[in-house]
């Protein structure tokens, strides 16, 4: 095997005689190459570089550890927490939407003495096709008594109508005519002159808040037809012929 260095003699100042290794060309080129990339590393300061990114990192690693937040009963929660609201947009808005029926103030109450009362909708009375036919016909038989300068108009009653919920569409051809083009307090008079105040709503045509107390009142029944006479503006005389009285006739 070839050897790439070769002796040289030297002697130390104590006179001492030593042999070392004389390097060859490229063991000098190599360390010559190895210093001058050590120079370049210092100048460019990558050791301090790296040691700084590895504390930055270090600072903005998250515990491991989560911090427990205090639990707040919920009766104190809702009494004290407000919701909070990201956008100015929305801060004058309900916190719930509420889908509730609103009941304009006409400046009267309306009755609801028998509103309160809720039926038992397992016990509903369901007419029988003659029974119902029945009460139309006495119905019809009854508007040809009436006066006829009045407005009239004829309405079965259904479950929807009588139970559950309670709201009475009246007919749209008889509303365009007759009734206001905006939500009115109209009064329902009985045979007996009982008035009960119900809130007409113009845009669904048809009796909503106080008709319940009406039909609880007179006890009206799937079957039964009544018969509405527009005496004013927004009041009606309302007469009732009973699906019932059709098992009367048969005695």
């Amino acid at each position: 095997m070839i050897s790439h260095t070769a002796a040289i003699t030297i002697y130390t100042k104590t006179g001492e005689r030593r042999e070392m290794a004389e390097a060859t060309p490229y063991e000098e080129q190599r360390r010559r190459q190895v210093e001058a990339n050590k120079r370049k590393l210092e100048e460019l300061q990558l050791h301090h570089l790296s040691a700084a990114i590895r504390e930055a990192a270090a600072a903005a690693k998250p515990s491991l550890v989560k911090k427990r937040k205090a639990r707040v009963p919920l009766d104190v929660a809702d009494a004290v927490m407000e919701p909070v609201r990201r956008s100015g947009r929305l801060a004058n808005l309900p916190d719930k939407p509420v889908y509730r029926e609103k009941v304009p103030d006409f400046g009267m109450k309306i009755r609801r003495t028998y509103g309160s009362v809720r039926r038992d909708l397992t016990n509903r009375v369901y007419a029988t096709d003659d029974a119902r036919s029945y009460a139309i016909s006495k119905a019809e038989d009854l508007e040809q008594e009436l006066d006829s300068s009045f407005p009239i108009f004829i309405k079965p009653m259904t479950q929807s109508h009588v139970t559950g919920g309670f709201w009475l569409g009246l007919p749209i051809h008889f509303c365009r005519k007759y009734l206001p083009k905006r939500d009115e307090m109209i009064t329902l008079v009985d045979e007996d002159d009982d008035e009960s105040d119900t809130l007409y709503l113009a845009m669904k045509r048809g009796l909503s808040a106080g008709w319940r107390g009406f039909a609880v009142q007179q006890k009206l029944v799937d079957g039964d037809c009544l018969v509405f006479q527009l005496i004013e503006q927004t009041k009606f005389k309302v007469y009732i012929t009973r699906a019932s009285s059709y098992y009367e006739s048969e005695d």
